[in-house]
């Protein structure tokens, strides 16, 4: 069974997605005077001003992910598999282009027509206003395997091919002829770049070589090798210096001077992996460079011997994350542990307050002498972390534990940096256990203190700001196997730990005394304390999910329902639900206080690290083999969410992770009628026919009824009205070129000065529906009439019920029936009160010579005294609680 209409969270966008292995396109616009890069991420296209590098535009999202990428002055090309589209204004999709059948790895745009090439060797120029073909050439793969693609410049209608085989063409895209076949170097060519001079083509070959050769005449000019592998991009410098810049698969850029034809310096490292896209700016010293460790990066050459130093970059995560959390408490930060071994801050705000603090090292100065590629010093992946903005400024705020080490390494933020101390147990602090290391991590509330878990079952308690061991807990260890998690409450008197023996332990924080032992149905694999709430979760390895208080340390909610190993947990703020992933794709939120699944979604790959943002709107999430991590926006804060329990045989639905853009939700109550559970509640007027009710009126509307001519007489004015002054005469005329005077309107209907008394005898409504009620006793239609006026009005209303005032006894009779139906029926009770008070004012020496009238109110009476004996037992009882409440010592 599926639920109708959206679930408790909608996704939002995503972050720290910034590149990918699609080479990047430098776009320049005419009107703005600015360079723009366009870069593929995922299934859409970001584009960057390069001025800030600051995101303007995402397109929209294609249906699979984006495997090469061209540009020219009005239009972005983007393909996937087979299918080649366009995208206008750097957002929509305007045309399409299919024909090829097997993937496209080529992009060329020429003038009116695109060119693609698929690795099947067929060839397609496309017109790319029609969406026609305007020239298909298929190549014999084992012979000419196409492999780059070139427009020489000032070459009209002519595109130049490098092959696998090592030979290149010249063809001329009009006549559909082969002008010129170069026999090459013998070796792949993985990339062809135009050089600033005319007719000069550089070459990268599959060894390394660069060969920079004349087309027009055939000859070589200038030939240089890298070592590192096949050239992937070439890149030339316009601003007047004679500079070559050539990409290698291992992250190094090497530049050539090309006037002495010498290599000029080196940039080692410049991306950890390879260097999928390299642009110089045309006269500027900038060099933008992108590549597959999501990464986007621009380079200014403005130092002594022409290297290049960062000017600005945008990046993420090389590997996926691992460990994600909320940083401080105004939900603004991210701080995530990923498989590259870095720990990186991601702002929910915008990407400029984005920091890298790098990535552990056993010993940072002889790690920046080997460089990144031969670093022995560098710590494995961290596994896990806490943070605490408490003293950050400080000293450190950030310790984590890594992967199969025994060092926790500590981190600070402010300086986004790794931190001064390695805590790790004194025994070990000379020589490095292998088969022990730290495997859970938590930081007091205070920021003063560290508690450690280790394989062993030792957990350590270590200082914050001078590093120093400040003892453990138990004899030797604290639990028997391994500690799957530790937690410190929020006033640092407890130090909760969970072993994979199965006990949970409870330590007094300062006296290292064992408090108390429980033990659990099944071993631990993870532990999480809402430190507000005082409510402990307890993931099981029978993929089962507990929540212990610690105040009563026992266990008050179980839940069951995952199929596959619980990878993290989260806590929302006030401690109400909790959020749980897991390797079976699914996300589950549990409302703790009915002890039931509220909702429930599914993912394409399963999420392995859960946030909840400290202020309630957004729910951060990092999955299996992906780069990014994604936001989920809380709906119950800004539209109706149905938070009854799921039945038992629902069926989650699948969700798409969300794009860059932030996707808007879209509402679809308009187009499906509201299912039973998402129909809000509407209070009936009476809850019981037993309690006393009071209207919704406004006291202005009843309160003040006995005390109108005292009102009237305070705002009664002081002086008569002044007359205005008289206004200027002027004689209306005709609208018209010729000035008309309006001629006077005679006055036919003469007014009467004869009282008209038939006006002066109708019966008002509430009159008449007091007459009809006398026979039908449904006084519903005057009272709600009545409830309509204003004091005033109600006044009037009641006066006129006399004989004197066009009235008749048997009205009256009707008026004293409609107030005993309503102290019947306990409803409207104040007005009942208010209304009968006005009217014996008005009427008692008519009602005390009318013997009718006088029965009823005799009847009234007993009816008011009987309820308001009620009302005082119940206001006394409340009373002698209260009293008792507040004297009582308890």
């Amino acid at each position: 069974m599926a639920r109708e209409g959206a679930g408790l969270f909608a996704a939002f966008r995503v972050l720290g997605r910034f590149s990918g292995h699609v080479p990047h396109v430098l776009r320049y616009h005419g009107r703005h005077r600015e360079f723009y890069v366009a870069v593929a991420v995922g299934r859409s296209v970001h584009t960057y001003n390069v001025k800030k590098l600051g995101i303007v535009a995402v397109s929209n999202a294609l249906p699979q992910d984006i495997t090469c990428l061209a540009a020219d002055r009005m239009l972005i090309f983007a393909s996937y598999d087979n299918i080649l589209h366009a995208f206008a204004r750097n957002k929509e999709v305007v045309h399409t282009y299919e024909g090829h059948k097997a993937r496209i790895h080529l992009l060329q745009p020429f003038g009116d027509h695109v060119i693609s090439v698929d690795v099947d060797n067929v060839l397609i120029v496309w017109n790319i206003q029609s969406e026609e073909e305007y020239l298909q050439i298929d190549f014999d793969k084992a012979t000419f395997a196409v492999s780059a693609l070139l427009h020489p410049s000032t070459y009209l209608n002519k595109i130049l091919l490098g092959s696998e085989q090592g030979t290149l063409q010249l063809w001329n895209i009009r006549s559909n002829k082969l002008l010129y076949s170069f026999p090459g170097w013998g070796l792949a060519v993985t990339t062809l770049e135009q050089a600033p001079a005319v007719d000069v083509v550089a070459v990268g070959l599959v060894s390394g070589h660069i060969i920079v050769h004349n087309i027009k005449f055939d000859e070589t000019l200038m030939k240089f090798q890298q070592d590192w592998g096949p050239i992937t991009a070439i890149s030339f410098r316009t601003d007047g210096h004679p500079v070559m810049a050539a990409g290698s698969p291992v992250g190094h850029i090497a530049l050539w001077d090309l006037e002495e034809k010498r290599l000029m310096c080196q940039m080692q490292d410049a991306h950890s992996t390879a260097i999928a896209g390299m642009t110089f700016v045309p006269g500027e010293p900038l060099l933008i460079t992108n590549g597959a460790d999501n990464a986007l990066r621009v380079w200014i050459f403005d130092g002594p011997g022409g290297t290049g130093r960062v000017l600005r970059s945008r990046m993420g995560h090389s590997a996926p994350p691992t460990k994600i959390r909320y940083h401080g408490q105004n939900g603004e930060q991210i701080l995530s542990a990923g498989q590259d071994g870095t720990l990186q801050s991601f702002s929910t705000v915008h990407e400029k307050f984005n920091k890298s603090l790098g990535r552990g090292s056993i010993n940072k100065k002889k790690s920046k002498k080997k460089g990144l590629k031969l670093d022995t010093m560098a710590l494995p992946p961290i596994t896990a972390f806490a943070s605490e903005v408490a003293h950050q400024s400080d000293w450190d705020g950030i310790v984590a534990c890594h992967q199969g080490y025994i060092t926790c390494t500590t981190w600070n933020y402010q300086k986004t940096s790794m931190g001064a101390h390695k805590l790790r147990p004194e025994e070990f602090s000379k020589h490095k256990p292998i088969d022990i290391y730290a495997t859970a991590v938590d930081i007091t509330s205070c920021g003063n203190f560290a508690v450690i878990g280790m394989s062993t079952g030792q957990v350590d308690v270590y200082n914050m700001q001078s590093g120093i061991h400040r003892g453990h807990y138990g004899k030797e260890t604290a639990h028997e196997g391994a500690i799957r998690g530790v937690a410190v409450d929020g006033l640092n008197q407890l130090v909760i730990t969970a072993g994979s023996e199965g006990l949970i332990k409870f330590w007094k924080f300062k006296m290292k005394d064992l408090v108390y032992s429980t033990e659990l149905s099944s071993s631990p694999s993870g532990i999480l304390l809402h430190r507000d709430s005082g409510i402990l979760g307890i993931a099981f390895d029978d993929f089962t999910v507990s929540v212990l208080d610690i105040e009563t340390r026992k266990i008050v909610r179980t839940f069951s329902g995952h199929h596959g190993r619980i990878n993290d947990m989260t806590f929302s703020p006030d401690g109400r639900w909790l959020i749980t992933s897991s390797m079976d794709c699914s996300i589950k939120t549990w409302d703790l206080p009915s002890g039931c699944l509220i909702d429930c979604f599914l993912v394409d790959s399963a999420a392995v690290s859960l946030t909840m943002s400290p202020t309630g709107d957004f729910l951060a999430s990092a999955h299996v083999d992906d780069l990014g991590i994604y936001l989920w926006s809380n709906r119950s804060l800004y539209s109706l969410v149905s938070l009854r329990p799921l039945p038992a045989d629902y069926e989650p639905s699948l969700v798409t992770l969300p794009s860059t853009c932030p996707m808007q939700d879209v509402d679809v109550s308009g187009d499906e009628e509201p299912c039973d559970e998402m129909i809000e509640y509407v209070s009936p007027e009476q809850l019981g026919e037993q309690l006393v009710t009071l209207s919704l009126l406004p006291e202005s509307r009843w309160k003040n009824l006995l005390n109108l001519d005292i009102i009237k007489k305070k705002n009664k004015p002081r002086e008569p009205p002044k007359v205005p002054k008289s206004a200027p005469f002027f004689i209306p005329t005709l609208p018209g070129l010729i000035p008309r005077y309006i001629p006077p309107e005679e006055e036919n209907d003469t007014q009467s000065k004869v009282v008209n008394l038939g006006m002066l005898a109708q019966k008002s409504d509430f009159c008449i529906h007091l007459e009809e009620a006398l026979s039908t006793n449904e006084y519903k239609a005057p009272l709600d009439l009545l409830k309509s006026l204003g004091p005033s009005n109600i006044e009037v209303e009641l006066r006129g019920l006399a004989p004197e005032g066009g009235g008749s006894m048997e009205v009256m009779l009707s008026f004293l029936r409609m107030i005993g139906m309503m102290l019947n029926k306990k409803h409207n009770f104040e007005l009942a009160q208010a209304y009968l008070a006005l009217f014996l004012k008005l009427h008692l020496k008519i009602l005390s010579s009318e013997p009718k009238l006088l029965e009823e109110i005799s009847k009234l009476s007993m009816q008011l005294e009987e309820t308001w004996v009620h009302l005082q037992g119940l206001f006394n009882q409340s009373l002698c609680v209260l009293t008792y409440m507040k004297s009582a010592l308890l």
